[in-house]
């Protein structure tokens, strides 16, 4: 099964940095591991068929193959990019090839971890393997040991820590609910889904706020999103990109996983005006942060609020236009946001830092990155014809459809504000004159091809969505709303 070997690969690209010493052998098979699971993910869209049990142990239904092949792309393009990180890294002397096996071998079990989540059918395991993404991930936060990179890494493990305490006693509750009012014994999401209709509604009502504001700390929700701007500034660059596009859509897989059982239990209203509540939130904090912001870093974590927000507002619109504008800018988000970050990350070394204001003309000294950048600027602030745009849209037209004109309006606004603060501060990283003593540079084959591969799914996703995707998206709204 196509799924299984993800997994091994994912596994024995964790070990084989252990094997050799050479950075580039690292990167290079890193690159081909990757390139086989986003494959293989392909392949497991192309013959998915009836959702069900892989085993005792896994359960693949349509959105758990949907979050799996978003983690795969955004994985492809990490491993690619990476090679020429870490060759840049080690050229400076900032990283050894003991600091690169280390790298390699905790980027596989956190893209591992992530996977997992996915996968796993039991809603306690499911738990178990969030706690295991925190814990890769925390040590590529804080990855060079500097006083602001440990002090990131603390505060994301102590802030992420209380959140999936939070959560852990959310599953503790849906449990105990299933046995106090339904005689189960059991986790197993497709079984409790089952007995849903049977469970006390005011304990299921407490048990999800445990779980929203649990999982929803390590999704980057508001309020609970402190240690994300942190986390992400500190980070490499490639594992930034994991953090914000892969790992917290992965805590939100997880909401969603809860948040199915208990519309079936207690009704839809419940669980999507909480969605809906936090994710305008979201929206409005993080546009309130991006105006002000200066460290390009920064910005870009505030925008995952942001992003975040818009997928949980879709979430809470609910219904079919609803839910598959959420699902789509899931995707749509982790290809643009990787792309800003890589791009990022490369201005940041060729200037020396993360000041916007000390970053100048951008598309004169790194043209190449510099024409993605101005993509991806775009992109991000949801112009035509680029795939957020799109998800946006979908979402905007499910709100109108229900009536929502309140949220309509909000939502409009917040995304008018965003996308002024964007031009504000990337129209002089961008236009204006270069540093004289600075030369135009050239960047990694490796690195062109992640921008390429992002780049082609952000603009294609806007003019289109492929026959696969589509269905897949639909069988993924489908588990969403059970219908």
């Amino acid at each position: 099964m196509p799924i299984y070997l993800i997994l091994l690969i994912n596994a024995c690209c964790a070990v084989f940095p252990w094997l050799t010493r050479r950075h580039q052998a690292m990167g290079t098979v890193n690159i081909a591991g990757h390139l086989a699971a986003f494959i293989l993910a392909l392949v497991q869209i192309a013959v998915f068929g009836a959702p069900g049990r892989l085993d005792d142990f896994f359960c693949a239904d349509a959105l758990s193959l949907f979050f799996i092949f978003t983690i795969a792309t955004v994985n492809l393009a990490a491993a690619l990019y990476s090679k020429g990180y870490v060759a840049g890294e080690a050229g400076e002397g900032l990283m050894s090839d003991g600091k690169a096996r280390l790298y390699y071998s905790l980027f596989n079990v956190f893209t591992l971890s992530m996977f997992l989540v996915t996968l796993v059918e039991n809603l306690g395991l499911m738990w178990v393997c969030v706690e295991m993404t925190t814990l890769a991930s925390a040590f590529l936060v804080g990855f060079h040991t500097t006083k602001k990179a440990i002090e990131a890494a603390w505060k994301y493990v102590i802030i992420c820590s209380v959140g999936i305490v939070l959560a852990l006693i959310g599953v503790i509750l849906f449990y105990y609910a299933l046995n106090a009012g339904a005689g189960g014994k059991t986790l197993n999401w497709d079984e409790m889904l089952l007995r849903a209709a049977n469970l006390d509604q005011r304990l299921i009502k407490i048990a999800f706020i445990f779980i929203l504001v649990g999982y929803g700390t390590k999704a980057g929700l508001a309020p609970m999103h402190t240690w994300l701007p942190d986390a992400h500034s500190q980070a490499l660059t490639p594992i930034s990109a994991l953090l914000s596009c892969v790992l917290l859509k992965t805590s939100a897989y997880a909401i969603l996983r809860f948040m199915v059982i208990t519309n079936r239990a207690v009704g839809f209203p419940y669980a999507a005006n909480l969605a809906l509540l936090l994710g305008m939130l979201s929206l409005g904090l993080s546009a309130a942060f991006i105006l002000v912001q200066k460290d390009i870093k920064r910005l870009l974590a505030y925008h995952s609020v942001e992003h975040i927000g818009i997928i949980f507002v879709g979430i809470g619109i609910g219904g079919p236009v609803g839910a598959f504008g959420a699902l789509y800018h899931v995707f749509n988000h982790a290809v643009t946001k990787a792309l800003m970050f890589f791009a990022a990350g490369s201005v940041a070394k060729k200037y020396g830092t993360h000041d916007m204001r000390n970053i100048r003309g951008v598309l004169t000294a790194m043209p190449f990155t510099g024409v993605f950048l101005l993509f991806g600027v775009f992109a991000l602030g949801g112009l035509p014809p680029f795939s957020i745009f799109m998800s946006e849209l979908t979402i905007l037209s499910g709100a109108f459809a229900q009536g929502r004109y309140l949220v309509s309006g909000l939502f409009m606004f917040f995304l008018a504000v965003i996308f002024g603060a964007l031009v504000h501060h990337f129209s002089g990283v961008l236009f204006e004159k270069q540093p004289k003593e600075m030369a135009p540079e050239r960047e990694p084959l490796a690195t062109k091809a992640a921008f390429i591969l992002l780049g082609g799914f952000m603009l294609a996703l806007g003019l289109g969505i492929p026959a696969f995707l589509a269905e897949l998206l639909r069988a993924a709204v489908s588990v969403l709303t059970g219908v």
